[in-house]
């Protein structure tokens, strides 16, 4: 009941959106206590278009598309492409947005605050970005909440679960491949890394590796200095 209601609520816009998913990167978020973080995200990232993903899976279940329908696709897709890289590389943060073609970007992009807010990324208005890699919630009682949904299966499954997006999937799936690293010196309350945090000074390193075997999702709750 609650995927059928899922796909009818996210169906729509996944086909008229970009779902970004990681390929090889090196991201580290460092959250303090005092609340100021600092995160960075270098490596590739790939582009999954809904609509192409939808229409690929339609020509599997009719006559196969003719040499000149996937050129045009190919071309689309790398339009496409080439306005998510412009749209993204206006974005503060973002130090480098390289298209290389075939769904491929390389990025380097660093951002630094004070969680007084959520922080999500990557988000982006213009490209209709969906799915953020990496999620920070900031809660009552000084709590934060640090997940990072695309470094792990999760949403790659859930995906694949969707009628018309099996494609996107299982791209997701077989293309991850990185370290993520939660810098802290808060206090931990859980996390979700067998090999728990190792302790360097007055702070909290944890370690996760994503590959296409990891299952869960990196998640961490933190509590900040009152």
């Amino acid at each position: 009941m609650f995927a059928r209601l899922a796909t009818v609520i996210l169906l729509p816009l996944l086909l008229a959106s970009c779902v970004l998913a990681p390929g090889k990167f090196t991201s580290v978020l460092t959250i303090n206590a005092d609340r100021s973080f600092a995160f960075s995200y270098v490596g590739e990232v790939y582009g999954e278009d809904g609509e192409q993903s939808s229409s690929s899976m339609a020509s599997d279940k009719s006559d196969k598309p003719s040499p000149a329908e996937i050129a045009k696709k190919k071309a689309d897709a790398d339009t496409k492409n080439r306005a998510l890289a412009a749209a993204l590389s206006k974005e503060a943060g973002y130090k480098r947005v390289t298209y290389l073609g075939a769904g491929k970007f390389l990025i380097d992009y660093a951002a630094s605050g004070t969680l007084n807010h959520a922080f999500l990324w990557p988000y982006n208005l213009d490209a209709e970005v969906l799915v953020p890699f990496v999620a920070v919630e900031l809660r009552s009682g000084g709590v934060v909440r640090v997940k990072a949904a695309a470094f792990g299966n999760e949403s790659a499954k859930s995906m694949t679960a969707m009628p018309m997006m099996p494609n996107i999937g299982e791209a997701m799936s077989n293309r991850l491949d990185g370290v993520f690293t939660l810098d802290t010196d808060a206090a931990i309350i859980s996390q979700n890394n067998e090999d728990g945090a190792s302790e360097v000074a007055d702070r909290k390193i944890i370690v996760w590796k994503a590959t296409p075997q990891s299952s869960a999702a990196p998640t961490a709750v933190l509590r900040m200095a009152r």
